[in-house]
């Protein structure tokens, strides 16, 4: 298989994703249950994201600056600091311990 031929078919299986959510009946996405779900599943795999990116490296566990640039956004978050701020405070994080070594 190709690049593109791989590139068109995910672009299909994105395309006719998004258009089954049309044949999903509105009653279903009325339920209050369902909102519920939905809301789940996006924090959940923003969750999975955050964790794979930040504690891993191939296939190996890897605890370095990463850590520390979360662990200082999460804490800047939970001081409701401005985002451009949390972003800033991640990255000199980051810096920070990668420059100690």
């Amino acid at each position: 298989m190709t690049l593109w031929t791989a590139i068109v078919l995910a672009c299909a299986a994105t395309y006719l994703t998004k258009l089954a959510g049309y044949a999903v009946p509105a009653r279903w996405l009325q339920n209050p249950r369902m909102a519920r779900v939905a809301g789940a599943i996006t924090v959940a795999l923003l969750s999975a994201l955050t964790v794979m990116n930040t504690f891993a490296a191939g296939t190996a566990l890897v605890l370095d600056a990463r850590l520390a640039a979360l662990g200082l956004a999460a804490l800047a978050l939970w001081l409701r600091l401005p985002f451009l701020l949390v972003v800033v405070l991640g990255a000199a994080a980051a810096g920070l311990v990668r420059w100690w070594g």
